[in-house]
């Protein structure tokens, strides 16, 4: 994976494609099953900590998985940081 935003603390990466208050969209080297809760560090700013409740995972047809899910515990600072994140990678998408 090119530029990945997320380490998963069980292993694998991830990059953010979009993030709200509350819904969180990211391509991840790992699935996680629908109704996990997955942990993960960014990469870059803070190095703050990544919680996702998950609603789907679906693998693409570049063998990735495409995790969309809903953030946990995140603070204002957090999205803030997540949503620049994503404005840096929406041209190259």
């Amino acid at each position: 994976m090119t530029d990945p935003h997320v380490a998963w603390a069980l292993g694998g990466e991830a990059r953010l494609l979009a993030v709200t208050a509350d819904a969180i969209s990211l391509e991840s080297t790992t699935p996680s099953p629908p109704g996990s809760r997955i942990d993960g560090l960014l990469l870059s700013g803070s190095k703050g900590r990544l919680r996702v409740k998950v609603h789907s995972s679906k693998r693409t047809a570049e063998g990735s998985f495409r995790i969309e899910g809903r953030p946990i515990d995140m603070t204002k600072e957090a999205r803030d940081e997540l949503v620049a994140l994503v404005a840096l990678v929406a041209p190259r998408a």
